[in-house]
């Protein structure tokens, strides 16, 4: 299991969302997000700065409830015809978001959606969620899409994490529905160094799933770069992409991808 440390995720914050920054200058903002139907590049780079301020708020706070938008500072930010207003919000916001989780601590005791109330669930949660996004800006922008092995890896841990604290719920139904013994998913990343453990195995069974570090066969296997094995179980890639391969039954790869949620 990767952690990269609490300090790291507050710096994870800010790097990702510079590159973020990167990506949307000169861009057009009006342009749509394929991965996001409902967003242009500014409703992304509004709901990533949102976010931030919305974390730092319920950690500065220490709140112990869900704290509504319209009681975070700042929440909307400026509009597209400002971009140089946009990008410095996003800064702004970013470095606001770690400052204040870097103060707190990670074992601070915080309101949040799951069942790991700290401020190191946000930090951490904060990092990939802006990962991810810097992944739809990239493809709306289409550029390339990189990030650090260990960061992609984490990513797909969280996202793992995530999915089975939903099924555990029972509150998706979706997520409920990942589960038939005999099944199982490996996800092979092509590109990582060995040290970094960059394979996963998806167990099905009668009661849900589970899921371990490992290089087992499986049913249906996932194989490629990490960041592209990542950006597709994301579904932010297709999976029949040129750039990831499928080996085995694909429509338990679909089952899954149309089945991994939470909320």
């Amino acid at each position: 299991m990767i952690d990269l440390g609490h300090a790291r995720y507050c710096d994870e914050i800010v790097r990702q969302t510079d590159l973020l920054r990167a990506t949307l200058v000169g861009a057009d903002l009006s342009a749509k997000v394929p991965t996001c139907p409902e967003w242009t590049l500014g409703h992304l780079a509004r709901h990533v700065g949102g976010a931030h301020r919305w974390v730092e708020t319920i950690v500065r706070t220490k709140a112990s409830a869900d704290v509504p938008e319209d009681e975070v500072p700042d929440f909307v930010g400026p509009g597209d015809a400002e971009p140089a207003a946009l990008d410095a919000w996003l800064a702004q916001g970013a470095q606001k978001a770690a400052d204040t989780l870097r103060a707190a601590g990670p074992k601070t005791k915080v309101w949040s959606w799951s069942a790991d109330r700290s401020a190191a669930f946000w930090a951490r949660r904060m990092t990939h969620e802006t990962v991810i996004h810097r992944a739809d800006a990239a493809i709306a922008a289409g550029i390339t899409f990189e990030v650090a092995h260990d960061v992609a890896a984490d990513a797909i841990d969280e996202w793992l994490e995530i999915v089975a604290w939903s099924q555990s719920t029972g509150a998706d139904e979706e997520a409920n529905e990942l589960r038939g013994a005999g099944r199982s998913i490996h996800l092979h990343a092509t590109d990582a160094p060995d040290a970094l453990d960059a394979e996963w195995l998806i167990e099905f069974g009668e009661d849900g799933f589970t899921w371990r570090h490992g290089h087992e066969r499986a049913t249906v296997a996932l194989r490629g770069p990490l960041a592209d094995v990542l950006q597709a179980f994301y579904r932010r890639l297709p999976a029949d992409s040129d750039r990831v391969e499928v080996l085995g039954d694909a429509e338990l790869l679909d089952f899954w991808l149309a089945r991994a949620s939470f909320g």
